[in-house]
């Protein structure tokens, strides 16, 4: 037995304890990493700062019902809030510039990137945003006048109740006299007519928190206000409405829209780190729309109508469930993608999320523009109400069938977008401002390609049913480039679908007026499968070349969050960026 004296005895105690510990911060980094990186706290400041500005500057009238008071902060910003935003967002730019960049992780480099593009973005949209107030300014003489009022407000200034009722008298004529001077010039040339109104109607808003403020609790200006606070609100009201858009009258269920033009299509591509033209994604489209048709083919020699997919098609659409048995239908399928993804080792789905999606039945209403399942928290069933036409009843019910529904349901759910909610909610929550529809909707879609390459339809039905969907997000990306390009009009995107689709005519109507009236960006509906695509020219490169399993490339990828799906390959390839980092990654090959 050999002697150690104590002090060697510590000594190599001590190296050994390092050389531990030396050994196991790749460990400790890669769950510290799970959750922030160096730019964790800048970038959650950030976000409370632009937050209390918001909060502060905008108007706080009583709700009449509740008897609280509500922020109004989608109120259009005064010139004081606008100054302030910019000044925030300018000096925030200045502390990314004295950060040690080069000394982050690929975490903290990615989160720089990210945070580094939004504060630029946000900063050029409150530039132009000045520029256009300066041009609606003579408009409405009367603004700043109220605007000081609630800037007294804020901090609770005592005011007179007689010389406030005496300022707000003076406030109403200058609006009346704007208005005569507006009707006999009816010049509104060069001016965005809709931020107009929305100028004025914040006034109203910031004149209501201001009277407000003061009303019931001070007797002097409880005495004097009221009155002439209603008769200027009733002025800028009837005022704001020489600034009210002139909307197109609609024939029937016509889909009116705003197509926004090539120029603008190339700048929201290049904004989402996607590095092609829109002629480019046109092509790529057809591309995938061949394969589609090729396998399409296959399936229907398979079931015996030889190169007719449509009598194919239609054979599947006939297949669907009775009437009341469609939420049946969902937790089947559910199981049957679990199933599979679970024997082909693709990944593991925590206990707790599968154990807590639900669904609920879609209102007649938005199935006028969801004609078929949508998810997120819960999986929302499109299928007939009592109250559709027959037509439309079975419509819905050809349209969700069995076999289509294979490749929608786990988009929907697990591993789709319930996953997505359950692990977004745990993993790097403050990177939800950086969300992009490509990684959103690309990451559900990813799985639908990913399943039928690994023989999830096993059938020739299934088969179609699948290849519906892909055939769909092909068609998604023709008819809204070639719609905004403004090569085509709905009437032709709903053709389209029909004709080479094989939508229901209805469905493919609800699909288009989605697309165009639903509230989505231009580019939401091409994300799908050009987002799906470029998970899957990742996973190509990690899991097909041996880097890594397809549990750990999904762990890895649904972790980063919603964020651009070349900033999640900088993070998974331990990229070498830089400060001035921009698009670059051409992950679809043409040929």
């Amino acid at each position: 037995m050999l002697n150690f004296k104590p002090i060697y005895f510590y000594k190599i105690t001590y190296c050994f304890l390092l050389l531990i510990f030396a050994a196991k911060p790749s460990f400790a980094q890669s769950e510290l990493y799970e959750q922030t990186s160096e730019m964790g706290t800048t970038i959650i400041s950030y976000q409370r700062d632009i937050a209390a500005i918001q909060d502060f500057y905008a108007p706080s009238p009583t709700n009449g019902g509740g008897g609280f008071s509500f922020r109004g902060n989608n109120v259009y910003a005064s010139p004081e809030q606008r100054k302030r935003l910019i000044e925030v967002n300018a000096d925030y730019l200045v502390k990314l510039k004295l950060l040690a960049f080069d000394k982050f992780s690929v975490y903290g480099k990615v989160d720089y990137i990210l945070i580094k593009k939004q504060i630029t973005a946000n900063l050029d949209k409150l530039k132009e945003d000045a520029i256009v107030y300066k041009e609606i300014e003579k408009y409405i003489p009367f603004a700043n006048e109220i605007y000081e009022l609630e800037k007294l407000r804020r901090r609770g200034t005592y005011l007179k109740g007689a010389v406030i009722a005496a300022r707000l008298t003076k406030i109403m004529k200058r609006v009346d006299s704007a208005s005569a001077a507006l009707k006999k010039t009816n010049d509104l040339q060069g001016i965005n007519v809709s931020i107009a109104n929305r100028a004025v109607n914040g006034l109203v808003s910031r004149l209501k928190s201001f009277t407000d403020f003061y009303v019931n609790y001070d007797p002097e200006f409880t005495w004097w206000v009221p009155k002439p606070a209603e008769d200027l609100s009733a002025a800028l009201n009837k005022y704001a409405q020489n600034f009210a858009l002139k909307t197109e009258k609609r024939e029937g269920n016509e889909i009116i829209g705003t197509p926004i033009g090539k120029e603008e299509l190339q700048r929201q591509i290049t904004a989402e780190m996607i590095p092609y033209t829109p002629e480019q994604l046109i092509q790529l489209a057809e591309k995938e729309f061949a394969f589609c048709d090729k396998e399409l083919l296959k399936a229907s020699k398979e079931m015996g109508f030889g190169t007719d997919w449509k009598k194919a098609q239609e054979q599947v659409k006939n297949s669907y469930v009775p009437v009341g048995k469609q939420p049946e239908l969902i937790v089947k399928l559910q199981n049957d993608a679990l199933e599979f993804i679970k024997a082909n080792q693709l990944m593991d789905i925590p206990d707790l999320a599968n154990e807590t999606w639900e669904m609920e039945m879609m209102s007649a209403q938005r199935q006028l523009v969801n004609p078929f399942f949508t998810g997120g928290k819960e999986i929302s069933i499109s299928y007939p109400t009592q109250a559709m036409s027959q037509e439309d009843k079975l419509m819905s019910m050809r349209g969700n069938n069995p076999y289509f529904s294979r490749g929608t349901v786990q988009h929907e759910l697990l591993p789709g977008h319930h996953l997505q909610y359950y692990i977004n909610n745990r993993y790097k929550d403050y990177r939800g401002v950086f969300s992009t529809p490509f990684s959103g909707e690309g990451w559900p879609l990813y799985w639908e390609l990913l399943l039928y390459d690994k023989g999830f339809a096993k059938t020739p039905e299934e088969k179609i049913g699948m290849l519906f969907w892909r055939m769909h997000r092909c068609a998604r990306i023709l008819f809204s480039l070639n719609y905004h390009l403004g090569k085509w009009n709905p009437k032709q995107c709903i053709d389209f679908l029909v004709d080479r689709v094989g939508h229901e005519k209805a469905n493919a109507e609800g699909e288009v007026r989605r697309s165009f009236e639903g509230g989505y960006s231009p580019l939401y509906q091409i994300a799908y499968l050009v987002g799906g695509l470029q998970i899957m020219a990742l996973k190509n490169e990690l899991v097909d070349k041996g880097k890594m399993s397809y549990k750990q490339f999904h762990d890895a990828v649904i972790k980063e969050n919603q964020i651009p799906i070349e900033m999640i390959r900088a993070t998974l390839t331990n990229q070498n960026l830089t400060r001035d980092f921009t698009t670059q990654w051409k992950f679809y090959d043409f040929k």
